[in-house]
């Protein structure tokens, strides 16, 4: 039995919440919403591992609507193959864009996976950075998001001065 890889953590303040995000050398590993009272509500820039430290610099810059396009390197070892082309597509979901679940179940190859594609975008361990939030229901309807309906709402108001439309239609 391999025991589980052992991740650096470090904490982000942003205007819709504490992100924690973890890592390693390898790349980011993850980027999850805290919701739990008490935790940390920023973390001094010392404190932030150097594994870390770009991942914590492009999501800065991401809220202070410096960056649209993330460039981190990942250490990614969960999901299944179907999850990870998924995430893939997810990532050619340009900044200010959105498409919908159906969208990227054609992009697959697969327009009868919708229902899967939406539990494989539940299931991204990326937030924001892997852009699950611009993902919507067909008919332009807010649709599910892990962090919760009003954090995919004010992600996709903060991306607004950006051109907007349809990925892939």
């Amino acid at each position: 039995m391999t025991a589980a890889p052992a991740f650096a953590c470090s904490y982000l303040a942003t205007p819709i919440g504490l992100l924690e995000l973890k890592g390693s050398e390898a790349g980011l590993a993850a980027v999850t919403f805290l919701d739990a009272p008490g935790l940390l509500t920023e973390t001094p820039r010392a404190s932030v591992a150097e594994c870390l430290r770009e991942a914590h610099q492009q999501l800065q810059a991401y809220f202070g609507r410096e960056l649209r396009d993330f460039s981190l390197v990942y250490d990614l070892t969960r999901g299944t193959d179907f999850q990870r082309q998924v995430w893939q597509v997810l990532q050619g979901v340009g900044y200010g864009r959105t498409a919908s679940y159906l969208d990227l179940a054609r992009q697959l190859g697969n327009p009868g996976a919708v229902r899967a594609v939406g539990a494989a975008n539940g299931q991204n361990p990326l937030a924001i950075v892997w852009p699950c939030h611009r993902v919507i229901g067909a008919g332009g309807q807010l649709t599910g998001y892990a962090g919760g309906l009003p954090r995919k709402k004010w992600l996709l108001a903060h991306e607004q001065p950006a051109a907007q439309g349809n990925l892939f239609g």
